[in-house]
């Protein structure tokens, strides 16, 4: 009985989430979330109402978050926000608040190695 545990970062109202967790179903396999990260208080809203059985919430801004204090996983999630380099954007890249949060996720891949 395999179980994949993982975090969701940057998570919206758990759109990847969603997909991870239907995937794996489909091949017997069980998944939890162990650590949430969204900054919209109103996608956090509708995340927890999404997701009622969690027993952690998902406020929180990654830039703040101790890596170490965060649960180990198998799986990161990440729906990095894409504005600061999409072509839909302004392509501001790293110079754009939301590009450097890529750093974020770097620290903690680093961390939970």
């Amino acid at each position: 009985n395999m179980k994949i545990k993982f975090i969701d970062l940057f998570a919206g109202i758990g759109g990847i989430r969603l997909g991870l967790e239907r995937s794996v179903k489909s091949f017997n396999i069980s998944s939890e979330c162990v650590f949430t990260s969204e900054i919209d208080k109103n996608a956090c809203t509708t995340y927890s109402y999404n997701f009622p059985n969690d027993n952690h919430s998902p406020n929180s801004d990654i830039t703040l978050v101790d890596e170490n204090k965060i649960p180990d996983f198998d799986v990161l999630l990440a729906g990095f926000p894409c504005q600061a380099f999409s072509i839909a954007g302004k392509r501001s890249g790293f110079e754009d608040t939301r590009g450097t949060l890529f750093f974020d996720v770097a620290r903690i891949i680093k961390e939970k190695n």
